[in-house]
């Protein structure tokens, strides 16, 4: 399955009516990774009002999560999140630190500060798409060397591990839509034993 997510770390600032709003999007791969980025940015500004968050995680972008630390209820994690489902994006968290200016910026004025604060850090953003990923692990007499050799000269299929002995053993990786016709490649060939 085919999915979006961010190359790398981005951020970007937004100004609103002297409140200063300062965005982190990274890429996480899940729920740990996620918490561990938002105590992180907890630790380093704990000296703001607000540090608020939104993350989504899987293919399938079912695993997702947000937090207003504070602000008025469904101001600032879910304009947020917003902002990932608009660019379509999973594996990600985004960050939000907001130091407050002396001027009230109402609800309207929250949800569209943090909102925008959260797109401009995925602008910054460089977007790639991904693929679920599959290990396959098979043995295999080393006289079939030759055979397994070129199903991984294959450029969509990476060696993992691999142990060459008198039964060698290996793991393979590929995208997990590719992984049926792989298995039925490797069981073609004479000794292979798929795990």
């Amino acid at each position: 399955m085919k999915y979006s997510t961010i190359e790398s770390s981005s951020e970007a600032i937004f100004k609103e009516k002297m409140s200063k709003f300062l965005a982190f999007a990274h890429p996480v791969s899940d729920v740990a990774e996620a918490k561990s980025v938002i105590a992180d940015y907890q630790k380093r500004y704990h000296d703001a009002r607000h540090v608020c968050w939104a993350y989504m995680l899987g293919s399938a972008r079912t695993d997702f999560l947000s937090s207003d630390n504070g602000e008025p209820s469904g101001t600032a994690g879910k304009p947020i999140l917003g902002q990932i489902n608009s660019f379509g994006l999973t594996d990600v968290v985004i960050v939000v630190v907001r130091y407050f200016g002396g001027i009230k910026l109402g609800t309207s004025g929250l949800i569209a500060a943090y909102r925008e604060a959260a797109r401009l850090a995925l602008t910054e953003a460089t977007i790639v798409e991904r693929h679920d990923m599959a290990e396959v692990s098979f043995t295999f007499p080393y006289l079939a060397m030759n055979d397994v050799m070129k199903l991984t000269k294959n450029g969509d299929v990476s060696i993992l591990s691999q142990i060459f002995d008198n039964t060698c053993s290996m793991t393979l990786s590929c995208t997990l839509d590719d992984a049926p016709a792989l298995r039925a490649r490797l069981a073609d060939i004479d000794g292979v034993s798929l795990k």
